[in-house]
């Protein structure tokens, strides 16, 4: 259902179209009205889309994919070499 509110919104091409078309932020009202120009608010939507971009890929993906008993076999190894080194000190 759509009601009679008007809303300004910024449409920002993603930089990196395999997972997104675009990204669109609805801005508050009174975005404008505290000094800020279109430029800046722009540039923002932009910067918060490529930031959401990096956060999301590299090696936050790839630890996302390992399983919970991998990191708590992992730590359990890196205690007991330490525990093992200290016995040979």
């Amino acid at each position: 259902m759509v009601q009679g509110v008007s809303r300004q919104v910024i449409v920002v091409k993603s930089p990196d179209p395999r997972f997104f078309e675009q990204a669109i932020f609805i801005v508050k009202e009174d975005a404008f009205g505290k000094g800020a120009s279109a430029e800046a608010v722009l540039r923002e939507a932009t910067r918060a889309a490529e930031g959401y971009l990096r956060r999301s890929s590299g090696w936050r993906q790839v630890c996302r994919k390992i399983p919970a008993p991998a990191y708590a076999a992992g730590g359990a190894l890196a205690a007991t070499l330490c525990w093992v080194a200290a016995l040979m000190l």
